[in-house]
């Protein structure tokens, strides 16, 4: 079995940690092809710009949907969608606060998907790498022959 690996990169919506003031090493993600499969391991992703800037500051709500459609044309470069995505771990700076907002936006996110089987997931409360960002997500997505 050989495997392949090669970083995923989505510029029209999201600039590379590289560009960033100070630079930061790591991949937007990563596609592993082997055997006809593929898998898409996507880093955590946040309510960031393609300037690399965070957008929607203070609005929960927007950030959960700014960072749901950044993951959404990571995938779509790579020729899926969230129907590959089996698993998923969010982040929220203050879960107790947050929580009930994420799972309203998530399944709103999923009914205008057209998905109703949902993708295993874990949440966490963390803190995120700048402080005006109240949530993050990674994600795993699979196809096979």
């Amino acid at each position: 079995m050989t495997l392949k690996r090669r970083p995923i990169h989505a510029p029209r919506v999201l600039n590379e940690a590289y560009d960033y003031d100070r630079p930061v090493p790591f991949s937007r993600g990563m596609r592993l092809d082997w055997n006809g499969a593929s898998a898409l391991l996507i880093s955590g992703t946040a309510s960031v710009d393609e300037n690399g800037a965070t957008v929607h500051a203070g609005d929960l709500r927007a950030q959960i949907r700014r960072t749901l459609a950044n993951i959404t044309e990571l995938l779509a470069v790579e020729g899926m969608t969230w129907r590959d995505v089996v698993y998923t771990r969010i982040y929220l700076r203050d879960i107790d606060r947050d929580y009930d907002t994420l799972r309203e936006e998530r399944l709103l996110f999923f009914e205008e998907q057209g998905i109703k089987t949902y993708p295993a997931s874990c949440c966490v409360e963390a803190r995120l790498c700048r402080a005006d960002l109240l949530v993050e997500i990674e994600t795993l997505a699979t196809v096979a022959p």
